[in-house]
């Protein structure tokens, strides 16, 4: 037998766990999905299960398994069926691509997101940024890896960037084929009973740097395109693996889009910590940072203390801000009043026996 322990059971899962243990339920945690098959790690080994008809057709997409959550399940033969998701910890989401504005989960019950960016094509400050600000608001403790230092000059310089827009995360320099700072990061980072997961986009070595925690190779990695410098055949699924330090590392495939998703109550200007030490000075306390007289901020940018590039960045996460919630706002009033016709139509048909 296996201590879910060693899988990041705690406290809290205990807690919600209790009611399905006393109907003869075991807890899982879901380390992968492939189609309608999921892979549970329990307290006696790998499990295959599928999902209960109920739970299937009662659960909005989102609330289905995601991998990192845990489940209890009902043990049939040599297969399993999952009945419920326990509630979780935190969500990693962003806005799915496109023009939609539906919320993607990512994976779930994540204590730290390490954002991969590779120094030879991939690296963009102001994509990484967007990704702090996502990860931040999902409640997740955000790690920047700045992998293939090997292949420039000066990868110090490029450290200095990040450090510069003034988030309060640690910036790490690796690199997944020489090996450069695996061992810090292993040793600082990777903890013992932990899940992290890694998210960044395609070719920048994400899988590279999993198969070099693990000592071999869980997936198969991908080489980067010569016409888009996109990485190709890389990881098309997310695996939750445990690595030798006893942490347990999920692998996501490579995301050419990461939409904000901020609630609607959310201002959002703590996720900018440059434009945060400036606002406290202008001379409205709900100024928008855009057009206001007295704006400490827009001043910042015209006489550079402020990169122009820093609040351009700025202005457009908010501008996606402002669309999700106008939309996520619409769509609470078109459900709230779909509802109130099927219970009109409820009454109707009980009062006619119809």
């Amino acid at each position: 037998m296996i201590s879910l322990t060693s899988y990041g059971w705690n406290t809290h899962f205990e807690q919600h766990f209790h009611t399905y243990q006393t109907q003869g339920l075991e807890a899982a945690r879901v380390a992968a999905i492939e189609g309608f098959r999921h892979k549970l790690l329990t307290a006696s080994g790998h499990v295959d299960a599928t999902l209960s008809g109920a739970l299937m057709n009662s659960a909005e997409n989102r609330d289905l398994p995601k991998v990192g959550d845990w489940v209890a399940f009902k043990a049939y033969d040599n297969e399993g069926i999952v009945i419920a998701v326990l509630p979780r910890i935190n969500e990693l989401s962003r806005k799915m691509p496109g023009r939609s504005t539906e919320k993607q989960v990512i994976a779930v019950n994540i204590d730290t997101a390490f954002i991969v960016q590779g120094l030879d094509r991939d690296f963009n400050p102001m994509r990484l940024q967007r990704y702090i600000v996502q990860i931040m608001q999902c409640g997740i403790t955000p790690v920047v890896l700045l992998n293939k230092q090997d292949l420039v000059a000066d990868p110090e310089s490029y450290r200095r960037q990040v450090m510069a827009l003034g988030y309060d995360c640690p910036v790490l320099l690796l690199s997944a084929t020489g090996r450069e700072g695996l061992e810090k990061w292993v040793a600082e980072h990777l903890l013992h009973e932990k899940t992290y997961v890694l998210i960044g986009s395609s070719g920048v070595g994400k899988s590279t740097l999993v198969n070099a925690l693990l000592g071999y190779r869980l997936q198969e990695e991908g080489t980067v395109s010569s016409l888009n410098h996109k990485g190709k055949h890389t990881t098309v699924s997310r695996n939750l693996v445990m690595l030798p330090s006893g942490a347990m590392l999920i692998d996501s495939p490579g995301m050419r889009e990461f939409g904000v998703t901020l609630d609607a109550d959310e201002q959002g200007m703590h996720y900018h910590p440059l434009l945060t030490a400036l606002a406290d000075e202008c001379r409205f306390h709900d100024c928008t940072h855009r057009h206001e007289p007295g704006c400490a901020v827009t001043a910042a940018v015209q006489t550079g203390d402020l990169p122009r590039e820093v609040y351009d960045s700025y202005l457009k996460i908010s501008k996606e801000q402002a669309h999700y919630q106008g939309d996520s706002v619409e769509k609470r009033r078109v459900e709230r009043q779909f509802g109130k016709i099927a219970k009109q139509v409820a009454r109707y048909r009980k009062q006619r026996k119809y």
